[in-house]
């Protein structure tokens, strides 16, 4: 829909681009298509998910701004921290050139188009398909918004803006570490490592030979990178859901994500879970935490021999399964 905004406003919006040069898509999807000629985009990305699906399609992949371009057009991220620093680096990178920022109203784009409004002069503005595009110059306004990639937490743990709980430790997270058992072992892999909080406490136990993090988003498993010192970890950008380890595992932990956007999709816990059983040994182990409402009991039941509520709070259950079912293919 953000391409369908974008082409809505070059065609009828009044939104002319230049007739050359490179021009940066950051943060742009996939699903959404192309809205300029492919040899002129060059698509900037750093969830991995996003990346392999761009792959097909035959543009220029960055994971950063480079430059020179002739114009940047900003995806607006649900996070408010990320979508300023993003803009700010696309000011900072695009050299005078125009800005466009594209954005979905619940992801905060008239909060964002206000913003702006009070540090830039708005060349013009289009609304289509439940969000907004607007464009202007850049002349080094939004310093203001600009972020370093990576900051310390109070806890001295390294996190990014946009990035899963960038505060500090996830308390959905904390319940799961307090549940591990110590006679955790082997080889274990932690789906959607982000930062690496959950994995560092799997590391707690001295029976644990390697932790594969696995994280999608680039920008986290940088941050883990530095968190996470260990010589038994193992760093994975890659989609959690497809991911394949050399050999099967002896347990996976997971904090699974439930949103798509704004709205929860049960779905995607349950793409983990079924992930997690194929790469599980035939005794393998999966904990796994999640928010009470979420119907992922069903599910472990089709996947695994064995499951149960093992702990939890009026927020969390502590799910444990064991012995996965073969798939036949």
């Amino acid at each position: 829909m953000s391409a369908e905004r974008l082409r809505f406003a070059i065609e009828k919006g009044g939104l002319v681009l230049p007739d050359d040069g490179l021009i940066a898509l950051l943060g742009a999807q996939a699903e959404d298509g192309l809205p300029l000629p492919a040899a002129r985009c060059e698509i900037i990305q750093t969830f991995a998910p996003e990346v392999a699906a761009w792959t097909h399609q035959g543009v220029v992949l960055r994971t950063a701004l480079q430059g020179p371009y002739s114009a940047i057009i900003v995806t607006l991220p649900r996070a408010r921290d990320l979508a300023e620093a993003l803009i700010a680096r696309a000011e900072a990178a695009a050299g005078g050139a125009p800005i466009v920022v594209n954005g979905a109203k619940t992801d905060g784009i008239e909060s964002i188009i206000k913003a702006l409004k009070a540090k830039v002069s708005i060349q013009g503005q289009v609304s289509k398909a439940h969000g907004k595009c607007v464009w202007f110059q850049s002349h080094d306004s939004l310093q203001d918004w600009a972020r370093p990639a990576m900051a310390r937490t109070a806890a001295g743990d390294m996190t990014a803006p946009g990035v899963f709980s960038a505060d500090g430790a996830d308390p959905a997270s904390e319940a799961l570490a307090a549940a591990l058992p110590d006679t955790l072992k082997g080889a274990v892999a932690d789906l959607g490592a982000g930062w690496g909080w959950l994995s560092r406490e799997v590391l707690n136990r001295a029976a644990v030979t390697r932790l594969h993090l696995v994280e999608a988003e680039l920008t986290a498993l940088d941050c883990a990178k530095i968190n996470v010192t260990d010589p038994r970890a193992v760093f994975h950008w890659e989609d959690a859901t497809t991911w394949k380890p050399e050999r099967s595992l002896d347990a996976v932990v997971m904090n699974p994500p439930f949103h798509v956007g704004r709205k929860a999709d049960p779905k995607l816990g349950q793409a983990f879970m079924a992930a997690a059983a194929r790469m599980l040994a035939p005794n393998g182990h999966l904990w796994m935490v999640a928010n009470r409402h979420l119907p992922y009991e069903t599910t472990l039941a089709t996947l695994f021999r064995d499951h149960a509520e093992v702990a939890g709070t009026s927020k969390f259950k502590i799910l444990h399964a064991a012995r996965p079912v073969r798939q036949r293919r």
